[in-house]
């Protein structure tokens, strides 16, 4: 099987490295883990550079971080840093790999929050190629 482990730097993308680590057989599974750096936000000319190679810098070290920690439990594992809309971006990724199925934490936002973010876990769920299981932390506030 292969499993596309999409994450970023939060308590609820450990939560779904941890479910890959819980869920399935290491010899069976092979996970690529993968985050997406979202630069749409406008940045002042002289630091969109500085502020571009950091986030790809931190992106690529959280990946590996995963990707380790997969490799010794016996995963066949491969890290993606990837430049973007993290919707999109993971879905295309889950496609061209291909994956059998994405695993992702959700935040858990509602409300005003939720309708101006909007939801990367509801967008991939959404239009997915593949089955896609949303991990989520009980007892958040």
């Amino acid at each position: 099987m292969k499993v596309l482990l999409a994450i970023d730097d939060s308590k609820f993308s450990e939560a779904a490295t941890q479910a890959v680590l819980n869920q399935f057989q290491p010899q069976a599974t092979e996970v690529k883990v993968l985050t997406v750096v979202d630069l749409a936000i406008p940045i002042p000319t002289s630091y969109a550079g500085v502020f571009r190679e950091e986030s790809l810098k931190h992106g690529r070290e959280l990946v590996q971080r995963a990707g380790s920690l997969l490799t010794k439990a016996g995963f066949k594992t491969q890290t993606a840093t990837e430049e973007g809309d993290p919707k999109s971006t993971i879905i295309d990724q889950a496609a061209k790999w291909p994956a059998d199925l994405i695993v992702m934490g959700s935040h858990g936002r509602k409300g005003l929050v939720h309708f101006l973010t909007g939801s990367v876990a509801e967008g991939v769920l959404r239009h997915a190629p593949c089955s896609v299981e949303i991990v989520r932390i009980s007892n958040q506030k």
